[in-house]
């Protein structure tokens, strides 16, 4: 099995940076120096990712600005001989074809935004990427993800264990078989009470879906917050497919949250060889 697509939706209005998403859409707020957005695009795209499908909204324009040429930046870039920054800019920019663009015209749910993309998908196996969710990891989530759905095949998401009393925050997994890095999906709950939650173990936002998936997101059926939720269409193909949780390598970040986007921030940064020493001695003075 190989995924070739990827969907990102990249529709939601960012209300918890406001005023910074007013007009800037929160999936290009700046980790360091890149923005979300690219992070996940870049993961994709070490997972062997050729087809980029951003689903977006209004006030999406910088997100497609920010994946063309730019001929004015870079012709002053090239005439200052900044030949590091050029690069960077151009490396950023998939081949020419590779993306493509859809609207989700009403926000009803991360489902919804999903299969705002079916026809773009067809009928393939495809990747769904959060760039909320940052990862930090020697290989990329989604190529480890991808590794191991050629390997046993059917749906995959990354999976992560959380405390009880946030188990209303995520879908989480009803768990049969498990080897302590690949866990059998039984069942999936979208945003349990923690006392009623089946597990710990908790969906965040990487994706390795079957196109099946879209016959149940089309039905519209609302569930949690009265949204369109992936996560109930995603039940709907346990028993009929093969269907796993990876316990992924690395550190996410919810970078939706405020406190969660400062962590990446610094985490980032210290990764860097150009900031670690003066990023790691500013914390060290200020702790």
């Amino acid at each position: 099995m190989r995924v070739r697509k990827a969907v990102f939706p990249v529709g939601g209005l960012g209300t918890r940076f406001l005023p910074a998403t007013k007009a800037l859409p929160k999936e290009m707020l700046p980790i360091v120096d890149k923005p979300l957005i690219q992070y996940a695009v870049e993961e994709a795209a070490a997972a062997g990712v050729e087809e980029f499908i951003f689903v977006t909204g209004r006030g999406k324009a910088a997100i497609e600005d920010h994946f063309d040429h730019s001929y004015e930046l870079e012709d002053l870039l090239s005439a200052r001989d900044k030949t590091e920054e050029l690069a960077a800019l151009r490396a950023a920019i998939p081949a020419a074809g590779q993306v493509a663009y859809t609207r989700q015209q009403e926000p009803l749910g991360l489902g919804h935004a999903v299969w705002c993309a079916r026809n773009l998908v067809g009928n393939e196996p495809f990747a769904v990427l959060l760039a909320d969710d940052l990862i930090q990891s020697k290989t990329p989530c989604l190529k480890q993800m991808s590794d191991a759905a050629a390997e046993i095949g059917g749906n995959m998401v990354a999976v992560m264990d959380v405390p009880r009393e946030h188990t209303a925050r995520y879908g989480i997994l009803d768990v049969g078989s498990d080897d302590g890095h690949l866990a059998e999906v039984r069942g999936l709950v979208e945003k349990p009470d923690p006392v009623e939650a089946p597990s710990t173990l908790s969906v965040i936002g990487r994706y390795i879906l079957m196109p099946e998936v879209f016959e149940y997101l089309g039905r519209k059926e609302k569930g949690a917050g009265g949204e369109i939720q992936l996560t109930d269409a995603m039940a709907q193909l346990i028993g009929a497919q093969p269907f796993h949780g990876l316990r992924f390598e690395g550190t996410r970040f919810d970078c939706g949250d405020k406190l969660g986007f400062l962590k990446a921030t610094v985490a980032f940064g210290l990764d860097r060889d150009d900031l670690r020493e003066g990023l790691g001695k500013y914390l060290s003075d200020i702790s």
